[in-house]
């Protein structure tokens, strides 16, 4: 009978059903795959508007690959090199600059639109001060441009670059490059034959994130002039009514998402390239002294400043000359941080959920990663469509009433959906440290799963899930597209405001709820690159 029974109570045990926190991975993650489905089926049956020919589509889409051609040849050039200095070479402020170099995050590539714009405008400062010394005007300086849009936005992304080819390159061994040396090369033969093939997937991996966002931005390209895929997107679906062209112009930005997100993590697998020495030595830095010293300080400085301080600085003085609408501007700040903090606390949890309980599947994990290589705008327009159904079987309205609190629902919705990749990966890194001994040993110990997770995993990862609510709290404060076409009426956010006093040319106005923004944002960007930059293995000099 003993021999009979066993096998039965293990086949019992092989037939148990789905654990609830299985359960709960599988709906974040469709939670977050919903708005791409949304899109797909209103692509298919929406009829397309007349208003958006073909030309204009296919303006789009060029715009789109030029920019983001531009952008990554610029991101990638800034970005390595201002890593190579900082790992490689000792100069003065290094220890600095090594975090500090991230900072141009906090930054909403609209607020540097909005700078760049005006001190380049033909009225602006540098164009007024070169024709009185010239006589010339200097039209090609001008920012509304696809040129000038690629510019701000490498100033704005080019830290995705540096961050990912920096801790490529300190986890380099010195053997390599010692190797090379020993073979008669030069500093800069190494640095291109040796240290560069070996950071290639972290570096195309971060320029790949920089792209993501380069298609996902809006503010910036709309107020520049500059007619992408995204801003055709939100133009579709508000100017014209057009379901349908707004469906198709998203189902194009979520191919090219799609492959940047490929290239990303192909990148960050880094299995191309490795080390073939067993030894593991780190890096010493050269001391640079003179000239040769100050020029790397001087280059690191450049790309902080254009990055962060002189757009920041140059509204600052801007919105001195405008006393703000206060009332409206503290409307928006507390509108700000009470989404930015409901949507941190949202996407946490689901992303906690899928870290927690898809632990041993990965296609939870990879379907929600699909989210944050897409648009805002893609995402609101992909919910906005079964959030309409629910509306309309109540009889809401959505700026009345209930029908406001389904609104705000849906927008932090959206931002969990396009976030939630981005909060998931501090959270698996705390969850490294948990061992399965250590939920083995809770569930022998009479606790529930939830037990266990209340127990042993959240106080061993508290530290990582403060991480990822840091960045997601960082990253809705500056959502723009998203926020306009969701949020019901007279819920802006500063990134609503900021644009709403851009539009109208009131740039002063415009600065306040920017650099709220930027403050905002700057000490949760200066912590975590911080954090990061310790965090590095082989440099113990940081």
């Amino acid at each position: 009978m003993t021999d009979l029974a066993l096998p039965v109570r293990i086949r019992a045990r092989h037939h148990e059903g789905p654990s609830a926190l299985k359960v709960g991975a599988w709906l974040a993650a469709a939670l977050a795959i919903l708005p791409l489905l949304s899109i797909v089926w209103l692509a298919l049956t929406r009829p397309a508007s007349a208003a958006l020919p073909l030309s204009a589509i296919g303006r789009y889409a060029a715009n789109t690959a030029l920019l983001g051609g531009l952008t990554a040849t610029a991101v990638i050039v800034l970005g390595t090199t201002a890593a190579w200095l900082v790992v490689m070479y000792r100069f003065p402020g290094r220890n600095l600059f090594s975090w500090a170099l991230a900072l141009p995050l906090a930054a909403p590539a609209f607020v540097l639109a909005y700078a760049y714009a005006d001190l380049f405008d033909v009225a602006g400062p540098i164009r007024s001060t070169l024709r009185g010394l010239t006589g010339q005007d200097f039209g090609f300086l001008d920012m509304r441009s696809l040129v000038g849009a690629a510019l701000v936005l490498s100033m704005a992304f080019y830290p995705y670059v540096y961050l990912t080819a920096r801790a490529a390159f300190v986890s380099q061994s010195v053997c390599a490059l010692e190797a090379g040396r020993t073979l008669g090369c030069t500093p800069w033969t190494c640095f291109t034959r040796v240290a560069l093939p070996l950071a290639r997937p972290a570096i195309a991996a971060g320029a790949a994130l920089a792209l993501m966002e380069v298609f996902a931005d809006y503010g910036a390209v709309n107020f520049l002039g500059v007619q992408t895929l995204t801003t055709g997107v939100v133009r579709a679906w508000s100017a014209y009514g057009a379901p349908g062209s707004a469906a198709r112009l998203s189902l194009m930005l979520l191919v090219a998402a799609g492959l940047l997100l490929w290239i990303e993590r192909s990148g960050r697998q880094g299995q191309a390239y490795g080390a073939s020495s067993a030894r593991w030595r780190p890096l010493e830095p050269v001391a640079l002294t003179g000239k040769a010293g100050l020029a790397a300080a001087a280059y690191c400085l450049a790309l902080i400043s254009f990055g962060l301080l002189i757009p920041a600085g140059w509204l600052g003085y801007r919105a001195l000359s405008a006393l703000p609408e206060a009332d409206r501007l503290l409307h928006a700040a507390l509108v700000s941080f009470g989404l930015a903090a409901t949507g941190a606390m949202v996407t946490v949890g689901l992303a906690g959920l899928i870290a927690f309980g898809a632990q041993n599947g990965q296609w939870a994990k990879r379907i929600a990663s699909l989210g944050y290589a897409t648009p805002g705008a893609v995402m609101a327009v992909g919910l906005l469509a079964p959030a309409s159904l629910v509306w309309r079987s109540l009889g809401l309205n959505p700026n009345l009433g209930l029908g406001i609190g389904l609104a705000l629902g849906v927008l932090v919705l959206a931002y969990s959906a396009r976030l939630m990749a981005s909060a998931l990966g501090p959270i698996e890194a705390g969850l490294a440290r948990v061992t399965p001994a250590m939920g083995r040993a809770a569930r022998t110990l009479g606790e529930t799963e939830a037990g266990a997770l209340r127990r042993i995993h959240i106080p061993i990862a508290k530290g990582a899930l403060w991480t990822a609510a840091l960045l997601v709290f960082v990253d809705v404060m500056k959502e723009l597209p998203a926020t306009l076409i969701l949020r019901p009426f007279n819920f802006d956010t500063l990134a609503v405001l900021a644009d709403r006093y851009a539009s109208d040319e009131r740039l002063a106005q415009a600065a306040w709820p920017s650099l709220m923004i930027v403050l905002a944002a700057c000490l949760p960007i200066i912590l975590l690159s911080r954090q990061i930059m310790r965090s590095r293995p082989g440099d113990q000099s940081l």
